[in-house]
C-alpha cells in the first residue's frame, strides 16, 4: 500500500471509530432517558390499576355475581375488598421492581457484532428484565424494553389471577372452578378472541366444568382480565407517559440504524487496510 493511501485509509478508519464512539453516547444518553420515561410509566400505571381492579371487582360482585356476593356476610365482605386492594398495591411495587436492574458500563466491544435493531414487539416471551445491560449498545438496550413490556404483562396477569383465586375462595366465582381450568380458559379465549363483549378489565367466557366422573355442563363466567390498553385507554397521563416512551424508542431505532451502519462502514475499511496491507506483488 502506498503511504499516501495508506494514511487516508487510517484516516478514515479512525474518522468511523469516532463517529462511533459518538453514537454509543448518545445511545447511553438515550437509554437513560428510557428508563427515566419507564419509572414514571410505570409509577402512574401502579396507582391506576389499583382503581381499575377495585372497580372491576366491584362490577363482578354487584352485576356479574350480585347473589353469590349477597350471600357473603358482612365481615367476609370486609375482608374480601381488603385482600383486593393489598393486591393492588402489591402489584403497583411490583411493576417497579422490574426497573431495579441497572445498566452497566462493559469493557468489551459491543461493535464487535453485527447487530439487527429490531421492532419494538408486544408479544414478546414473559420474563423480566434478567441482567444489568450495556447502555451504549442498543440492541442491548431494546432487548432490555422489550423484556419489560412483557414483564409487565405478566404482572398484569399475575394481578388478575390472583384477584380470581380470593374471589373463588370467597364464594364468588364457582367453587368447583380449578385454578389451573380458569387460567388455561382464560389465555385460550384471548389466544383464539372467542371473548364475549364484557365491561372494561373484566373478561366473559363460556366453559366446560366436570369433576370425577361428573357430567360436564357448559357454563358462563366473569373474570377479572386486567388489559393494559383498556387501562392506558381511560387514563390520560397514563397515554401521555406512553407516547413519550414512543417517542424515545423511534429515537433510539434511529440511532441504531445509524450505529449498524456505522459499523458496518469500519468493518468494511478495516477489511480493505488488511486485504491491501499483506497484498503484494510478484516481480
Amino acid at each position: 500500500m502506498h503511504g499516501k493511501s495508506k494514511k487516508v485509509m487510517v484516516k478514515a478508519i479512525e474518522r468511523l471509530e469516532q463517529d462511533i464512539v459518538g453514537l454509543k453516547q448518545a445511545i447511553t444518553e438515550i437509554a437513560a432517558e428510557l428508563q427515566k420515561a419507564y419509572t414514571n410509566y410505570l409509577t402512574i400505571l401502579g396507582q391506576i390499576l389499583q382503581k381499575h381492579l377495585v372497580l372491576a371487582s366491584y362490577y363482578l360482585c354487584t352485576q356479574g355475581y350480585p347473589e353469590n356476593f349477597l350471600q357473603v356476610s358482612l365481615n367476609r365482605r370486609q375482608n374480601l375488598q381488603q385482600y383486593i386492594r393489598q393486591i393492588g398495591v402489591h402489584t403497583a411495587k411490583e411493576l417497579l421492581t422490574h426497573l431495579e436492574d441497572k445498566p452497566v458500563e462493559t469493557t468489551e466491544d459491543s461493535t464487535s457484532e453485527e447487530i439487527e435493531v429490531s421492532e419494538d414487539s408486544e408479544n414478546s416471551p414473559a420474563c423480566p428484565p434478567a441482567k444489568p445491560f450495556d447502555p451504549s449498545n442498543p440492541i442491548e438496550v431494546l432487548q432490555w424494553q422489550q423484556d419489560l413490556e412483557a414483564a409487565i404483562a405478566q404482572t398484569l396477569r399475575e394481578c388478575s389471577q390472583d384477584t380470581n383465586i380470593i374471589l373463588q375462595k370467597a364464594g364468588i366465582l364457582p367453587k368447583k372452578l380449578p385454578d389451573s381450568v380458569l387460567a388455561a380458559a382464560i389465555a385460550a379465549s384471548e389466544a383464539n378472541g372467542e371473548v364475549i363483549p364484557s365491561p372494561p378489565n373484566l373478561l366473559n367466557l363460556v366453559i366446560q366444568v366436570g369433576q370425577d366422573g361428573e357430567e360436564s355442563k357448559v357454563t358462563q363466567i366473569m373474570t377479572i382480565n386486567l388489559r393494559l390498553g383498556e387501562i392506558e385507554f381511560a387514563d390520560a397521563s397514563l397515554l401521555s407517559g406512553r407516547k413519550q416512551i414512543r417517542t424515545v424508542l423511534a429515537h433510539l431505532h434511529n440511532l441504531g440504524r445509524d450505529f449498524q451502519k456505522k459499523h458496518r462502514e469500519l468493518k468494511v475499511a478495516e477489511a480493505e487496510a488488511a486485504w491491501r496491507a499483506s497484498w503484494f506483488e510478484e516481480s
